[in-house]
């Protein structure tokens, strides 16, 4: 599979570095390209309004002929989360593992495409061909079940892309990550490896997942005449399964909150990722047939959310839930960087409620840290290391641990999301850039909100917004009525009425200084207006709010 000197492969990230989520990277070989997750990521807290973040794939747009298929390494939402919205424009297959289909499947049943995308289900230690590629997915572990990373073989060399994932010799559901078949590439030669770097700065190794089910069973023999309630990811079904195998070995009953979690246990449990005993599981409707002591609830907002289940419970705004004095609420999950707040804030609104929050080892992280980073390098024994998957400090980090295994200084590639890095076993080089960037999704618009509204949005809010309303008779320009002054978020008008009546005085002097020139462009007239508003608002209250003249006439 060899080839000379000048054909190389392109690797393009086009989201997912630089921050946790939007992961998405292209491989180009001539005339293949293949597409590696399709993920979103959440607003930043500047971004006012907006729901999610998709990445910008107008390369793959103009480059439509070439693209051969999505795969797909796992189910998370900053992996599969775009494919919705991309799919609509690229439409091309799909692959992936059976519950990482499952999931992808809801999201296509939401947006009516689920008759026109296809999708196949590919097992562990199968491989696919989409064009000159062969793409071999291999079994990991992970914080969700069917994690996979990818042998990516080109005529360039082989790639692996690790997905995320972590080292656990004990999973609660199947086998260990398959080191071995880590191994038998790594004696083929590798081109370069793509490793997550999310832990990359924490020493030592991820605990496994069964760690957490020891803690589970600690508590529920601790807490057994209170009622449990127990937030954690979605997506971990592993974790979902310990806190069952809990709540089954305790006598007790498990009732499931939060769409996303009712939609992917469901999903789980169809295409039997999870075992759950008869008559274990029961309807919210049912709760209130069983004392406190036998229930166990298991439920989305982990992370603060405000529209969340557990937030929802904690506000007293949850329909069917209330908090009870003495309640046991477990927060099975560590805060995503920039949740703190939001979850720090639940949990003093939960204990104000007289219930007992605990989140003390009651999770593990789904990805590896230094020493399980160090295992997959030295069995894989890349000639080049592109780090991916986290903020710069994380691939900062695993530039460190490449460096320290003795892989040279330049060959190790920090990308930034739209660098095309060309490379084959002669040479790499960053070579140029395309366009790559956030698409931002407010509502049903799709990139209707760009740089542009957010920042009126930012204004309006800091500042409020002025509005002032006159009627001109037409041809002569001369006022009929008006001006009138509306405020919204600036003062409160009724103990601001000195200030409305000045800011009308220098209203009625702008224009007639427009009158006086024979100014008789709206534009003009609606800028003139405009200037000397927020001149004069600025000296009395030093604030500059948005200000907008309507002309109308008559």
């Amino acid at each position: 599979m060899k080839n000379n000197k000048n054909a190389k492969l392109k690797i393009i990230p086009l989201g997912g570095l630089e921050q946790i989520g939007m992961n998405i990277t292209a491989f180009e070989f001539e005339d293949s390209i293949i597409v590696v997750d399709c993920g979103l990521s959440f607003p930043e807290d500047d971004m006012l309004g907006i729901d999610l973040v998709i990445p910008d794939v107008t390369y793959l747009k103009e480059n439509q002929n070439k693209v051969k298929g999505f795969v797909i390494t796992h189910g998370h939402e900053d992996h599969i989360g775009a494919l919705p919205y991309v799919l609509k424009e690229i439409n091309v297959p799909i692959y992936a593992t059976k519950l990482t289909i499952g999931i992808i499947e809801n999201k296509l049943k939401e947006s009516n495409l689920n008759k026109s995308v296809k999708r196949k289900v590919i097992r562990h230690g199968q491989s696919i061909n989409l064009g000159c590629f062969r793409i071999e997915f291999i079994k990991t572990n992970h914080s969700i079940v069917d994690a996979s990373a990818l042998a990516i073989y080109s005529p360039a060399g082989i790639i692996v892309h690790t997905g995320d994932f972590k080292v656990d010799y004990t999973p609660v559901f199947g086998e260990a990550i398959d080191l071995q078949r880590f191994a038998e590439i790594g004696k083929k030669g590798v081109l370069a490896l793509m490793c997550d770097s999310t832990n990359a700065e924490r020493p030592g190794f991820t605990m496994s997942e069964k760690t957490v089910g020891k803690t589970f069973d600690m508590l529920f023999a601790e807490h057994k005449s209170t009622r449990i309630i127990i937030a954690t990811f979605a997506s971990n079904v592993d974790r979902v399964q310990q806190i069952i195998n809990s709540a089954y070995k305790y006598g007790r009953k498990v009732v499931v909150e939060g769409r996303s979690m009712v939609n992917i246990i469901s999903t789980a449990a169809e295409l039997g990722y999870l075992d759950i005993p008869d008559k274990t599981l029961i309807d919210i409707e049912e709760m209130r047939n069983y004392p406190d002591e036998q229930m166990v609830l298991i439920t989305t907002g982990s992370q603060g959310e405000s529209m969340a289940a557990l937030s929802r419970m904690a506000s007293g705004m949850h329909r069917k839930v209330s908090i009870q004095y003495g309640d046991t609420i477990i927060l099975s999950s560590h805060p995503i960087p920039g949740n703190e707040k939001a979850v720090s804030k639940v949990i003093n609104e939960l204990s104000a409620q007289g219930a007992n929050v605990v989140f003390q080892d009651t999770h593990v992280s789904g990805h590896a840290c230094q020493e399980e980073i160090k295992l997959i390098y030295s069995l894989v024994k890349p000639k080049y290391s592109i780090p991916i998957h986290g903020e710069y400090r994380h691939l900062k980090a695993q530039h460190g641990i490449a460096l320290s295994l003795g892989i040279p200084k330049e060959n190790i590639y920090i990308l930034k999301s739209g660098d095309v890095l060309e490379l084959n076993e002669y040479g790499a080089a960053v070579t140029g850039r395309v366009q790559t960037g956030a698409i931002l999704v407010d509502g049903l618009g799709v990139g209707d909100v760009g740089n542009i509204v957010l920042r009126d949005r930012q204004h309006l809010a800091e500042d409020g917004i002025l509005i002032v309303v006159l009627t001109l008779e037409k041809y002569s320009n001369q006022l009929l009525s008006g001006p009138d002054i509306v405020s919204r978020g600036f003062v409160y008008v009724r103990e601001s009425e000195d200030l409305m009546e000045e800011a009308r005085e220098i209203v009625y002097d702008a224009l007639d200084e427009c009158l006086r020139k024979r100014v008789s462009d709206w534009g003009r007239i609606k800028v003139v207006i405009k200037e000397a508003v927020s001149e004069f608002l600025w000296k009395k209250t030093k604030r500059s709010p948005m200000i907008l003249p309507i002309i109308m006439e008559v």
